[in-house]
């Protein structure tokens, strides 16, 4: 059989990345990822200040209604798109130490000194707050490189 006859592979459709410049996107998105915020800020047992720190230095009264908001269900106003980033490479931070490491050590991590060149041995969290979007950028690929290695 020629290489003409042979079946091409079926391709994935092409994911769009989401529009968080879009008001309607954002305010989509906003519920769900504050919920799954506030389960991996338990999970840490992230103080609050870290917590707000994470988000961008939100203030003590807005976190405060968001989690409210969240508790109750109740409608909350759409994250911006720099706090929706955050969220979003968060989560993926959780997702990654979750496949790197059973569940104690999983949630643990972060808190944790670490010896890589990266932290120098600050705590992953430390790097993550001081260094905002590109600090939590950067542990995320070192996650995630770590999880293509299987290590």
């Amino acid at each position: 059989m020629g290489y003409a006859a042979e079946r091409a592979p079926e391709r994935a459709p092409i994911e769009h990345p989401v529009d968080l410049a879009d008001p309607r996107e954002r305010a989509r998105l906003t519920a769900p990822a504050l919920k799954a915020f506030f389960r991996l800020a338990a999970a840490w047992a992230l103080r609050e200040e870290d917590a707000r720190a994470l988000l961008g230095g939100m203030s003590h009264a807005r976190f405060l209604s968001l989690r409210k908001a969240v508790e109750t269900q109740a409608a909350v106003r759409a994250l911006s798109q720099d706090e929706l980033t955050r969220l979003s490479l968060l989560l993926g931070i959780a997702r990654s130490l979750r496949v790197l490491h059973a569940p104690p050590l999983a949630d643990q991590w972060p808190a944790l000194p670490n010896r890589n060149q990266m932290f120098a041995g600050r705590r992953p969290l430390d790097v993550m707050i001081r260094g905002g979007i590109p600090g939590l950028q950067q542990v995320r690929r070192l996650l995630d490189a770590r999880r293509s290695l299987g290590a």
